[in-house]
């Protein structure tokens, strides 16, 4: 309203602008020295309601907290919102195993082949840097209590082993609208939440590390 623009045009631009990013993310990416050392893990956030969940996995390199690559995935709802998910809107498939194969796919041509992988204790990690990454070491960390109630993302008191990508992913919920934890900017495609991450992730190597 205020800059007198269809709203239509706004949604071209984002998707526009966001097929460029990620391609621009990728390819700066691999200008860099091979990150040795690569924090990673799911960021969870929703598509119109919260009965649809969706996760982000991110990875970054430790010291630099450059950001490697992202993806976005559908997952089925957990705990006491599964079975009005199921009611509502049937049985959700899980995207997340073969999204994040997709994306560690694309880490190979930008990580060290003995590199550090650090995480927390997700079983479903250790396959996944094995398969993929079968020289490397992966160390995993306890998962601990957030500073904030219902934000998981930055950790109370102490040093914090996986600061690096906790504070990324902050990051993210503090400057991407869709993330805020209280917003009426609702993702309504999973689609438009990775164009908009892929504009905030190059402007994040880009700007602000």
């Amino acid at each position: 309203m205020c800059l007198k623009i269809n709203r239509k045009t706004v949604a071209h631009r984002l998707q526009l602008f966001g097929k460029a990013a990620l391609y621009a993310l990728q390819k700066s990416n691999e200008m860099f020295h091979s990150a040795w050392c690569v924090q990673f893990d799911d960021l969870e956030t929703f598509e119109h309601s919260r009965l649809k969940p969706l996760s982000v996995t991110v990875a970054v390199e430790k010291f630099s907290r450059r950001i490697l690559g992202f993806t976005v995935s559908r997952m089925p709802a957990k705990g006491p919102l599964a079975e009005r998910s199921l009611k509502k809107y049937g049985q959700r498939v899980d995207e997340r195993p073969h999204k994040r194969r997709y994306l560690f796919n694309q880490l190979k041509s930008i990580v060290q082949p003995e590199a550090i992988f650090e995480s927390d204790q997700c079983p479903q990690y250790y396959d996944l840097v094995r398969e993929f990454f079968p020289q490397s070491r992966h160390v995993t960390q306890p998962s601990r209590k957030a500073c904030v109630v219902g934000q998981g993302e930055l950790k109370e008191g102490g040093f914090d082993p996986l600061f690096s990508i906790n504070h990324t992913l902050a990051m993210f919920r503090a400057n991407i609208n869709r993330l805020f934890r209280r917003t009426w900017n609702t993702t309504k495609k999973p689609e438009c939440l990775q164009h908009h991450i892929a504009l905030y992730a190059l402007f994040h190597n880009w700007c602000l590390i």
